[in-house]
């Protein structure tokens, strides 16, 4: 393996870095059922190899409880409604036995290795080393990490913000892995230091939802929730890949199937849930191996080609309401919606071959799902990050909502839009203030219950706190969670942004990336986990998250602390803000003694958390209030709002591919557990391309063939990969996908979309030649 200066950042070695050198790729088409025996034995071996054969399915059985136990740390998919003991899946065990492992980063690790030895180290390896133990200081004379105690972190990291001349300076991360009350305290944070610096990850992911929602009706969540997924008569799932991003919805898929739901997914891969299951607590499937199907109709859209799609289910439903008064619902339409006959032309002069054109699907398959649709009493549409990650993501949003209201699909049980959001607590940091947008009501309730003038001008979002960083316009970076270097957008850009920077913070559970991409001065501070216990003052605390479905509950913590050093993410955020606002009149310390205290500052802030103490603590805990699932409106109109965006040109030039990012489902987020794809039948191998076959052929490619990959952004600038393994998939002519976060290079940092401000992730324009380097091998 070639060795690399830390000052280069070669996008060929990628930011997860090399893998196996001995170990060569293998590529099976995966044609077995998802989950079942399959995830059973992964997890085995994974739990065995992390150590926790018994410990970890101690904790297993202590996830997602209703009773005392911990929410799952990986997706946000609701808590069973029956309270099932086994609401667990193979990535939520991964996800806890990775936070669980007994390997541990202490300042003996730190002694034996430069930051510059360890940036050669793949995103597995660094992680794998194990739990963070004391907070540490970057010294630059020995370029190595040393022992900082917390009260000299916090002095440094409070003066230095302190000492900034404009708040604006400074901007305020995070991944979206913290429960509502260090949410709401980091917010309090940031804005009391007169800052709306806030960038999130839903920036990346579910921005464009947000947008949509809140401009079509009011919201900017979805309505639906579990019960609506248990009654509703048809399913249509658009850019998800269930079975890794979502495994828990597999359980749904599964018993919508049994009851005679229709399902229909809508991907421009045919993932491993949008065929057939075993669901591993149904111990009779399993002694059986009887899989149940999971979808009645797949559709495989060109990248993008969302948007055409719907506009096409949409033509057929009111091409059939000429003959058949009850293809669409009129009195839902004229009570409670606005800018319907204009949608109506707009879909009748959207021609056939338009849609044909720009969705890649033939009109007899829209057509399928169309009548799949008419048919249907009920419906929901869901949807992920390949509806989302794109210039139009806002306009197809809306198009989901548009399909929806043709029918009245929207205010009743088994009805609505439910976007998937990938990570836990996701949801809940945006309800709780980390929103760079704020609203000017929040705001004056701020002002009101916290006695302070919160800064009223709209602050950073993720891609404009890269561009400022770059530009010395934000000095200090503070990331609570996650692995901003690696996860955000044009990697190389990203990553000297960040060494602009006069300090990094970092707060985190485990070694990673953006530890070693830092500024001139960092800090890491090390947190619980979501399994430990967080004792405080007033006894074991507990957190509340928010799932995908506006359902909050409390989390509990049952494991000791990996090491008696790590703080709490809420007693961090205080010990930072004791020191950067000594003159503060928050109590700071007074909440971190007891949270429910935060709880009922919250109570009094935000909208739905009235009597909230109280109300978390029952079964389940409780849904937030959504106005538009009651037909209450919250737009200009007061109306649920069609939308009329004329369709995208999708067109490449020739010789250009679509390009897509994705998961492979050995992976969470930046968090790599191998370099295997179960379901997509890869094995030992990240850096490599998805193509279709013919696309392949045009190029002279054969599978396992190295090519180099380059990627044409707006402005005309390129950036490349090189020597990836090219493979043959069942993917539409003209696209291709990827994992991140090797191809996250390939997005140039101006490559946002102009609806949302997200990263166009999914929808990168790339060439794709033979290899014309020599690999590392």
């Amino acid at each position: 393996m070639a060795v690399r200066p830390q000052e280069e950042f070669d996008p060929d070695y990628g930011p997860s870095g090399a893998r196996d050198k001995e170990a060569e790729p293998e590529f099976h088409p995966y044609h077995h059922p998802a989950a079942g025996w399959g995830a059973a034995k992964s997890v085995t071996r994974f739990l065995a190899r992390e150590q926790e054969a018994i410990a970890g399915p101690h904790a297993i059985l202590k996830m997602n409880h209703e009773d005392g136990g911990f929410d799952c740390p990986g997706c946000a998919w609701p808590d069973d409604m029956k309270g099932l003991h086994l609401d667990i899946c193979e990535n939520g065990i991964k996800h806890v036995a990775w936070e669980m492992t007994h390997k541990r980063v202490d300042r003996e690790f730190f002694a034996a290795h430069t930051v510059s030895e360890l940036s050669r180290w793949s995103e597995f390896d660094l992680e794998n080393q194990g739990r963070l133990t004391e907070p540490m200081s970057y010294d630059p004379d020995t370029d190595k990490y040393v022992p900082i105690s917390w009260q000299e972190a916090f002095e440094l990291v409070g003066r230095t913000l302190r000492e900034l001349d404009d708040p604006n300076q400074a901007a305020y991360y995070t991944s979206g892995r913290l429960g509502n009350e260090a949410t709401f305290l980091y917010q309090l944070l940031a804005r009391e230091l007169g800052t709306n610096n806030l960038p999130d990850c839903s920036n990346m992911c579910h921005e464009a939802s947000g947008r949509a929602l809140q401009a079509a009706i009011g919201t900017g969540k979805g309505t639906a929730d579990l019960v609506d997924w248990e009654t509703t008569d048809a399913l249509f799932i658009l850019g998800v890949n269930a079975a890794s991003n979502a495994p828990r919805m597999l359980t749904a898929l599964v018993e919508a199937s049994k009851r005679g739901a229709q399902i229909v997914h809508i991907n421009p891969l045919v993932e491993a849930a949008a065929r057939r299951a075993i669901i591993p607590h149904d111990f009779a499937q399993m002694a059986t191996f009887h899989a149940t199907p999971t979808s009645t109709l797949n559709l495989q859209p060109r990248i993008g080609g969302d948007m055409a799609l719907l506009r096409g289910m949409s033509k057929v439903v009111l091409e059939e309401a000429r003959s058949d008064p009850k293809a669409i619902d009129d009195e839902f339409i004229e009570r409670h919606t606005s800018g319907f006959d204009d949608y109506r032309v707009l879909c009748e002069h959207t021609s056939w071959t338009e849609i044909e054109r720009q969705s890649g699907v033939e009109v007899a398959d829209i057509r399928k799902a169309a009548r799949i649709y008419g048919d249907a009493d009920r419906s929901i549409i869901s949807w992920c990050l390949g509806v989302t990650q794109h210039e139009q993501g806002v306009d197809t949003v809306r198009e989901i909502v548009n399909l929806l209201l043709l029918r009245g699909n929207l205010g009743r049980e088994g009805a609505g839009p439910s976007p998937v959001r990938g990570h836990s607590n996701v949801q809940g940091n945006r309800t709780c203030g980390i929103d760079h947008r704020p609203t000017t009501e929040f705001l004056d309730r701020m002002a009101q219950v916290c006695e302070f003038d919160p800064p009223r001008e709209h602050g950073l979002d993720t891609v404009s706190a890269i561009d400022a960083m770059h530009a010395g316009k934000v000095k200090v970076f503070v990331g609570m969670g996650g692995n901003f270097a690696s996860a955000a957008p044009d990697t190389a850009y990203t990553v000297d942004a960040l060494r602009r920077c006069d300090l990094t913070v970092q707060v985190s559970t485990k070694l990673n990336r953006s530890h070693l991409v830092h500024g001139a001065r960092a800090v890491i501070l090390p947190c619980l986990g979501r399994t430990e216990k967080d004792e405080q003052r007033g006894g074991i605390q507990e957190t509340s998250v928010e799932d995908s479905m506006s359902m909050v509950h409390l989390s509990r913590g049952m494991r000791k602390p990996a090491s008696p050093h790590l703080m709490s993410e809420p007693a961090i955020i205080a010990g930072i803000a004791r020191a950067a606002l000594p003159d503060s009149a928050t109590p700071w310390q007074y909440y971190i003694e007891d949270y429910d205290r935060i709880r009922d500052t919250m109570a009094h802030v935000l909208d739905g958390f009235e009597d909230f103490n109280r109300r978390v603590r029952l079964p389940l805990g409780f849904r937030i209030r959504q106005p538009a699932r009651e037909l209450v409106f919250l737009t200009p109109s007061g109306r649920a709002e069609f939308s009329t965006a004329a369709l995208p040109d999708l067109t490449r030039d020739p010789g250009q591919l679509t390009l897509t990012t994705m998961r492979s489902h050995d992976q969470w987020n930046t968090t790599i557990y191998s370099d295997s794809d179960r379901y997509r039948g890869v094995k030992n191998l990240r850096t490599l391309i998805f193509m279709n076959a013919e696309d392949m052929r045009e190029r002279g490619l054969e599978q396992f063939d190295e090519v180099d990959i380059t990627s044409i952004a707006r402005d005309g600038s390129t950036r490349s990969v090189h020597n990836y393994k090219v493979i043959p998939y069942a993917i539409p002519l003209g696209c291709a996908a990827g994992y991140m976060p090797e191809m996250n290079v390939l997005c140039a940092i101006g490559d946002y979309s102009t609806q949302s401000d997200q990263p166009i992730m999914k929808n990168l324009t790339v060439t794709v030649q033979r290899s014309n380097r020599l690999s590392d091998k």
